[in-house]
């Protein structure tokens, strides 16, 4: 059923869109739809003691409404099934979740040599560079990098509120956002325990096709609900997080090639600070125009439960809007026993639009 009606919105963005393209103001929609099955016997450990074979899917709505040449509101909204991610396997529930990853009011402004993009609203991170490739049409593999997440991971995958600046000179290219909250402990704009936190980044194109990048963040992240905030700890306006962050794309002809080194502290009063190091590398190449292969290798030191993570998957495009991936995931520590984090899964996605409607 969800393929007929994505193949139903691909044929009316077809007849729409064309008229729409060359409106200097209106409507669009565009998206993804993934399903999965996946086999972990993680899924039958506890908390969640249910079947080692589980099923999902995911659909990401990007909506934009052009105002005029510089002003543009744009959107992105996420509906999954519980559990979908890797990350959800060991915890308890089921049902349909829904969030607003962005929605932000925009003016941007391009020159020859350069850009001025400003955005206030709900916003993705801007630390790190995998939340550019979050849709499961544009991420070659499965998963996600492991300091990546919703639950206590370093960059939250949800969308923080604030304000960010965006330009571009030449070969290079800075970002600076102020958020409500950090992204180490995400919070709507509706929770107590709210404080500013910064966050920037900076990038620079060495040649075509390859990139290197740094980015930080620092601002208080405890708030007094906050699991890991404990009896007798400071006020959690005077206990920052700071990350700071390397990253790098190279591709030419059949290869792709992604990689950060991520660092995160978390600091405390009655206890020693929480120091975190994430890193992983990333490739893909094309073994054809319908079939790729992709692999990433992650690692994440801590004092508690270091981690190592080995992801591998195929890729085939049965059509254009069409993708169907098979992964395998092995995931090594301390606390998981033999195979009890590895991960077997086949996902499918389709994409649509743009459905389009002109203002007149």
């Amino acid at each position: 059923m969800t393929r007929r009606i994505v193949c139903a919105a691909i044929f009316i963005a077809s007849a729409a869109g064309l008229p729409a393209q060359e409106a200097q103001s209106g409507l669009s929609l565009s998206g993804t739809v993934s399903e999965q099955v996946e086999y972990s016997h993680e899924l039958s450990a506890p908390p969640r003691d249910g079947s080692p074979v589980s099923g999902g899917f995911r659909a990401m709505l990007y909506p934009t409404w052009k105002l005029s040449d510089h002003w543009t509101v744009t959107g992105a909204v996420q509906i999954y099934s519980r559990p979908y991610y890797y990350e959800q396997f060991s915890t308890q529930g089921y049902g349909l979740n829904t969030n607003i990853l962005q929605a932000h009011l925009d003016y941007s402004q391009f020159w020859n040599n350069g850009s001025l993009v400003v955005r206030v609203g709900e916003l993705s991170s801007a630390f790190g560079s995998f939340l550019l490739r979050y849709d499961d049409a544009v991420n070659p593999l499965i998963d996600k990098p492991m300091s990546y997440g919703y639950y206590y991971q370093g960059v939250s995958t949800l969308s923080l509120a604030g304000a960010q600046v965006d330009a571009t000179l030449h070969k290079f290219d800075v970002r600076a956002q102020f958020t409500n909250s950090s992204p180490a402990n995400r919070l709507s704009i509706f929770d107590k325990g709210q404080y500013g936190d910064w966050t920037g980044g900076v990038g620079y194109t060495i040649t075509q096709g390859l990139r290197i990048g740094a980015s930080a963040y620092r601002g208080p992240y405890l708030d007094y609900a906050f699991p890991y905030y404990f009896p007798g700890e400071a006020n959690p306006h005077v206990l920052p997080a700071t990350a700071v962050g390397i990253d790098g794309e190279w591709g030419r002809g059949p290869w792709n090639l992604y990689g950060e080194w991520q660092r995160f502290q978390n600091d405390y009063h009655v206890i020693p600070n929480y120091i975190q190091k994430v890193g992983y590398m990333e490739a893909r190449r094309t073994l054809n125009p319908r079939l790729y292969a992709a692999t990433r290798i992650g690692v994440m030191r801590n004092a508690f439960s270091p981690e190592q993570s080995y992801e591998f998957t195929l890729g085939y495009r049965p059509a254009r809007v069409e993708l169907v991936k098979l992964g395998y995931e092995i995931l090594q520590g301390p606390g998981i026993r033999g195979t009890l984090g590895n991960t077997l899964a086949v996902q499918f996605v389709t994409t649509f639009g743009p459905l389009s409607v002109a203002a007149k």
